[in-house]
C-alpha cells in the first residue's frame, strides 16, 4: 500500500458528538448518504460540508466523538468523504463506531500540535506512519482484523463475507 496525500481540517479538544452531527436532525433527518454529509461538523465549522474534499482527513485533540453514541456522527463523515480522523484521543464509543462503519482513526498525539488546517500530511498505513512537514509520527499499528473492516467499508460488508 502506497502512502498516500490528504488535506486537513484541525479541530481542537473535546468535539462532542453533538457538533459532529447536530443532535437536532437525529431524529429528523432520514438515513440518506447526502443528507447525512451536509450535515457534518456545521455547529463547529459552517464551511466544512461545501469544502471538504474526498479523502481529507480530520485532525483533533483529546476526547474526540465524547458525548452520545449516535452512529451518524460517524456516518456523516464518512459520507462527506473524510478519510480518516486522527487525535490526541478518543471516546471509546466513537473510536468503535468509527471502525464498525469504516472510518479509520488513528491516535497520534504528537502531530496534533503541528498540525494546521490546510496543510497536507502523507498516511502510510503499511509502516503506520504519518508525514508532516518533513517530519515522520508513528502510531499503534491497526490489528488485521481491524483493517479488513475498515478496507472492505464497515463490521456489516466484514460480517457478510464470512463463512456462517
Amino acid at each position: 500500500m502506497k502512502p498516500t496525500s490528504h488535506r486537513i481540517w484541525k479541530y481542537g479538544d473535546n468535539i462532542n458528538t453533538d457538533v459532529i452531527f447536530p443532535g437536532k436532525y437525529t431524529y429528523t433527518i432520514s438515513h440518506d448518504p447526502a443528507e447525512l454529509a451536509q450535515h457534518a461538523l456545521e455547529d463547529l465549522d459552517p464551511q466544512f460540508a461545501a469544502e471538504v474534499e474526498a479523502g481529507d482527513v480530520i485532525v483533533a485533540g483529546r476526547n474526540f466523538g465524547n458525548g452520545s453514541s449516535r452512529e451518524q456522527a460517524v456516518t456523516c463523515l464518512v459520507h462527506a468523504g473524510v478519510r480518516a480522523v486522527i487525535a490526541s484521543s478518543f471516546a471509546r464509543i466513537y473510536y468503535r463506531n468509527a471502525i464498525n462503519n469504516g472510518l479509520l482513526v488513528i491516535t497520534c498525539p504528537n502531530i496534533v500540535p503541528l498540525a494546521d488546517s490546510g496543510d497536507t500530511l502523507m498516511l502510510n498505513l503499511e509502516s503506520s506512519h504519518l508525514q508532516l512537514n518533513g517530519e515522520l509520527f508513528a502510531f499503534p499499528r491497526l490489528p488485521a482484523e481491524v483493517q479488513e473492516i475498515l478496507d472492505i467499508g464497515g463490521i456489516i460488508p466484514y460480517l457478510q463475507t464470512r463463512d456462517p
